[in-house]
């Protein structure tokens, strides 16, 4: 499901990680599935500062309540 949250979600996360790695790989297919829980656990183990770390674990956040609605 395509929602506001997964597209903010995504652009946010391309601006961030601009070199196209495997984990940013890895966490597009996990949006691209509708899987917040494999989002975060790879989002855990990416190197955030705590401002970028705050904003992108409110984006799950929200994305997770859309999906439970």
């Amino acid at each position: 499901m395509t929602t506001s949250t997964t597209v903010s979600l995504l652009r946010w996360l391309r601006r961030q990680l601009r070199e196209p790695a495997a984990n940013r790989e890895r966490l597009e297919a996990a949006i691209a599935n509708d899987d917040p829980s494999e989002a975060r656990r790879l989002v855990r183990s990416m190197d955030f500062n705590d401002a970028q770390r705050r904003h992108v674990e409110s984006l799950l956040d929200e994305w997770e309540r859309e999906i439970a609605n």
